[in-house]
């Protein structure tokens, strides 16, 4: 059991499926969430914020499908409706909740994990990244599901407590529990990404 700093070598901060539907009023996402989840959505532009302030790349994702529903897989055999289908208003991703810039990195993803059917990795070695730091949602689906793939690709994997959100907030502790698990100091708060991301910049110059 070995605690590593909270920012190991190169860091990127992964925004992970902040979408329209989390915002738009009457609208059904397909996808349950936990009381705060809202709330935790706009508290990670604060950390996004800081990322670009201190040279820290920024990955945004979403979650899409096609309409024919034909790349859903296995994703309708649990909880979750039909959700995240391109061209309804709530698929997009929420530009103005996370500063979504015209430059910015995207990627789109078929299945809850990041990497999976992605470039994601192409990105992270010209990247040269080492840390990955995680904000959006769902704590216990996409979030925890990345994280385990970088935890055994040897990222070192951090997850921004207070800026993800989960389908339920026993889903959601138990998801930043099992990801403590895996990576002893990985859960933390805002406040100390955005005085390490500092921190970091300072190392740099």
């Amino acid at each position: 059991m070995t605690a590593q700093p909270l920012l190991v070598g190169n860091p990127v901060l992964l925004v992970i499926d902040i979408q329209k539907s989390a915002f738009l009023e009457n609208y059904d996402g397909g996808i349950p969430k936990m009381t705060a989840y809202t709330q935790a959505m706009r508290q990670a532009r604060k950390v996004i914020d800081a990322a670009r302030a201190n040279d820290v790349p920024v990955i945004f994702f979403q979650e899409a499908h096609r309409p024919n529903m034909i790349d859903f897989g296995r994703e309708l055999d649990g909880t979750e409706d039909v959700h995240c289908v391109e061209g309804r208003e709530g698929t997009e991703i929420a530009d103005d909740i996370v500063g979504l810039r015209p430059d910015d990195y995207v990627i789109k993803k078929r299945r809850y994990s990041c990497f999976i059917g992605t470039d994601l990795d192409i990105l992270l070695r010209g990247l040269r990244a080492d840390t990955l730091v995680m904000v959006g949602g769902l704590t216990n689906v996409c979030v925890h599901y990345t994280f385990a793939d970088g935890h055994q690709k040897d990222f070192y994997c951090r997850v921004v407590k207070d800026c993800v959100g989960g389908s339920s907030d026993d889903a959601h502790d138990a998801a930043l529990n099992a990801m403590e698990y895996l990576q002893t100091g990985a859960v933390r708060m805002s406040d100390e990404v955005i005085s390490a991301f500092s921190s970091h910049k300072a190392v740099a110059a």
